[in-house]
Parts: structure tokens; C-alpha cells; sequence
């Protein structure tokens, strides 16, 4: 553990990056050409003071979840994400399941700015969302395992349905559960995370006990979903996915259904969605 070297690491990084990469628009009176350090720690969902102390090499050692953020937000590639780790002092994660963004897929996710958009792990962890994502969606940033897996939310918190109308709650259901299990070929059998979310959810719904013991894969490419937004209404919308070669991840994004008024709905969602960050800056 070298959390000085780790400070001056971070640093580094922050100053390569620009505003522009990672969806922020530069104010007229910007002094430094990469990352503010309040910018780094919004996007990472990390206090100001938290991230301050961690560039400054004082004795706080991040946990593997925040040096994941950092990673997300600071766009390393998997070398650069692995010295991160070593020089905070944590094991370095194995590659099957990892949850690093490889930048390629990051600037992939940021040119989708007028469609919700977001990349998720195949144990439908939601790794890091555009604007029109989290305004669709809800703001999943600051969650910790197991609630970050939508798995966890859809079985475990009835309140996580409400964004979708009853009669489809079944589908969904079935295809959450056909996702996992072709998660579950995929890693290894010893996979902790992977068996203590089946435990959890199996605990405490019976439906997903009864899917998951059906045993059904499906991989979904295209599927359609319908939203229920408390202010914009009804969207009726198709969700495609780009998956990684591993299918340890995938890019998602939503565009409207023909013959529905979804695209003048998800029009006024990205004016709602950019209200609601400025609102969030502003507190």
C-alpha cells in the first residue's frame, strides 16, 4: 500500500482528462484543462472532502467499490485500473466478472446523449448511466452490494416495480432470472457475489425461487419495456443491448416505439433530466 503514490496516481489522471470526455460542460472561467477534484468526486459519488483526502495520500484507503468508481470516472484503461488497486492495497479483481468500463465502451456510452443509456454487469449492476439514464431510471450512484445488482431490487424491494405496470411485472421477472442464469455458466462456480445474490433473492421471494429453478437462458438483444415516470407519463420504449465478447457486460439504451408519442416524451425527459442535475449542482 503506497496511498501517497495513490494520491499523486490520481492526480495524474484527473489532469488527463477533459470536461468534454465525461459529459461536463466546461464554465468560461475554468483555470485547469483536465478534471476538477468536485468533478471527480461527483462522478465517482464520492464527498468533495472524501476525494480531497484520498489525493492527498492521507490514511484513508478506499474500498474496492470506490477504487471501481474512481476507475469509471477517471476513464483508466485495465493496466492503469490495476495499479490503482495495487497502490491502495487491495487485490486486484479477477477478470470474470470484473466490473471495470474499458474506455472504449465509456466513449461508446458518452455519445449517446439523447437517449437514456447506460452499461450494466451481467449481474445487472448498473456501472455508470448517462443523464437521460438516471432520469429515467432513478440515481443509482452511492448504492452498495447487494443493492446495486436491479436482481437484488426487482425481488428483494416491491417498490422497485413501480416503474413498470403490473401486467408486465411476470416478463420482467422471467427475463431478469434467464439473464442470471447465463451469468451463472459464465463465471465460476465458486463465485461469491454471484452466490450470494441467488441466496438473498431466493430467500426472499418464492417467484424467483421458481425461475431459477426452471433453469431458462435467454440472452435479450431487443426487448420492449414500458415506464411509468412521475412526470413525464407512459414511455413505451425498446431497450437494445450491445454485449462484451464475455457477455460480462453490455451497453443499454432505449429508443421509442414506432407508432407512440415516446419520442416527444423522451424529448422532454432529457429537459427534465438536465433540471434535475442542475438542481442537484445547485444544493
Amino acid at each position: 500500500m503506497d496511498l501517497p503514490e495513490l494520491g499523486a496516481f490520481l492526480r495524474s489522471r484527473r489532469d488527463r482528462i477533459t470536461p468534454e470526455q465525461v459529459g461536463i460542460v466546461p464554465g468560461p472561467r475554468r483555470r485547469v484543462p483536465g478534471l476538477r477534484r468536485d468533478e471527480v468526486a461527483m462522478l465517482a459519488g464520492a464527498s468533495v472532502e472524501y476525494y480531497i483526502e484520498l489525493e492527498q495520500g492521507s490514511k484513508v484507503q478506499p474500498s474496492p467499490q470506490m477504487l471501481a468508481a474512481l476507475s469509471r470516472a477517471l476513464r483508466l484503461t485495465g493496466d492503469e485500473r490495476n495499479h490503482l488497486y495495487r497502490l491502495a492495497g487491495r487485490p486486484v479483481p479477477a477478470r470474470t466478472g470484473d466490473t471495470h468500463v474499458e474506455p472504449a465502451m465509456l466513449a461508446l456510452l458518452d455519445r449517446l446523449d439523447d437517449t437514456p443509456a447506460l452499461i450494466v454487469s451481467d449481474l445487472a449492476e448498473s456501472l455508470v448511466a448517462n443523464d437521460m439514464a438516471r432520469a429515467l431510471l432513478g440515481e443509482r450512484r452511492g448504492l452498495t452490494w447487494p443493492r446495486t445488482s436491479q436482481v437484488y431490487r426487482w425481488f428483494v424491494e416491491d417498490e422497485s416495480r413501480d416503474i413498470h405496470p403490473p401486467e408486465d411485472h411476470a416478463r420482467l421477472s422471467e427475463s431478469l432470472v434467464a439473464d442470471l442464469r447465463l451469468a451463472a455458466g459464465r463465471r465460476a462456480p465458486d463465485d461469491a457475489r454471484l452466490r450470494e445474490l441467488v441466496e438473498l433473492c431466493t430467500a426472499a421471494s418464492d417467484e424467483f425461487t421458481r425461475l431459477w429453478e426452471e433453469r431458462t437462458v435467454k440472452l435479450r438483444r431487443v426487448d420492449a419495456k414500458v415506464f411509468l415516470h412521475p412526470s413525464i407519463g407512459t414511455l413505451d420504449l425498446l431497450c437494445h443491448n450491445l454485449h462484451t465478447d464475455d457477455g460480462s457486460q453490455h451497453l443499454l439504451w432505449f429508443t421509442a416505439r414506432e407508432g407512440t408519442d415516446s419520442g416527444e416524451r423522451l424529448a422532454l425527459l432529457r429537459v427534465v433530466g438536465a433540471q434535475s442535475m442542475t438542481a442537484g449542482d445547485a444544493r
